[in-house]
């Protein structure tokens, strides 16, 4: 069984100062008044992106309310998944920022913090806990709700098929590339063609095009045979996209030719704007159409954890959703 901490005063003091005023205590979890209002702020600001209006009006006579009722229970759902043995293991929250910056085309982490900052006030630490506590919360409420909230493969096949454009995915190709330096003199520029032409005999002679890319490339993906990876259209210089793409997969184009450079690309393959296959988005089909029927559940699951959990409010409930 927990243990509450004991509080006198709806405060933390420390050495005699008042730091924090504590609104409500959760188990051994503290919501202070700080805490609370950046909460506040930050569902406001969401709800005057998304509303305007007499909607956004309603939506924010029972902001405060909401939201301190999420933080609440949020600390109930994280003392729940350590019962459960829940863990978000570091290298998940790793590869969903990596997926994160790929789709958005972000070179670095201080690019993607940069956006963060700009778009959401906070830094990736802060985004980074934050992505933590909700997917902890959520695979409690996997485990305890969505999974016993049945939906039939058929109704998830029909779904898909009445919304597949909700699943498509962007064009998009991947080449390996040979780059020649030309360098500077006439000299250089003469060797960089005869070297280009040695290439292009072994190539037809049936020498193994990342062979030779690891071997002749000046460019730095020769370490990786000269794949540069799925991209979408516009990312490269147009003459080469233009060729790699009128290539079928293996084949090698002709000489491309740049101010510096010469390059030949092979196209690996090329994925057109198709859906998605239904058992790749199976699960995400699911976890919506269980969403909706899940709502009820849910409530009665937190209604039943809230009865359990050690919830004291050093402030009246009533006076906090006021403001």
């Amino acid at each position: 069984m927990r243990r509450a901490i004991p509080f006198l005063l709806p405060a933390l003091v420390f050495a005699g100062e008042v730091r924090e005023e504590i609104l409500v205590v959760v188990n051994n979890h503290l919501i202070t008044r700080r805490t609370f209002q950046q909460a506040v702020e930050q569902e406001n600001a969401a709800l005057y992106r998304q509303f305007s209006g007499k909607q956004l009006d309603e939506k924010l006579q029972d902001a405060r309310e909401k939201t301190l009722q999420g933080l609440v229970d949020s600390f109930i759902l994280e003392d729940k998944a350590l019962d459960l043995g829940i863990v978000v293991p570091e290298d998940y929250l790793r590869n969903y920022v990596e997926d994160i910056k790929k789709q958005n085309n972000f070179a670095s982490d201080a690019d993607f913090e940069r956006a963060l900052r700009a778009s959401a006030g906070v830094g990736l630490p802060e985004f980074l806990l934050r992505q933590k506590q909700e997917i902890t919360r959520q695979e409690v409420l996997r485990r305890e709700v969505y999974s016993r909230v049945a939906i039939e493969d058929q109704e998830l096949r029909a779904y898909y098929e009445d919304h597949k454009d909700e699943y498509r995915q962007p064009s998009r190709f991947r080449i390996r590339e040979l780059v020649i330096a030309k360098g500077a003199t006439p000299e250089e520029r003469e060797a960089a063609a005869r070297n280009l032409a040695a290439i292009r005999t072994a190539i037809k002679e049936g020498k193994p095009f990342e062979e030779l890319v690891q071997s002749q490339s000046t460019s730095p993906s020769r370490n990786t045979g000269g794949d540069l990876g799925w991209m979408s259209k516009g990312l490269l210089r147009p003459a080469i996209e233009q060729a790699a793409l009128a290539l079928k997969p293996n084949q090698v184009s002709e000489p491309i030719e740049t101010d510096k450079d010469l390059y030949l690309v092979q196209l690996i393959a090329v994925e057109e704007d198709l859906a998605k296959p239904f058992t790749e988005v199976k699960a995400q089909i699911l976890a919506k159409l269980q969403e909706p029927k899940a709502q009820n559940a849910i409530q009665n699951y937190l209604n039943g954890l809230r009865i359990r959990a050690n919830i004291r409010y050093m402030v009246p409930k009533e006076k906090l959703s006021k403001g």
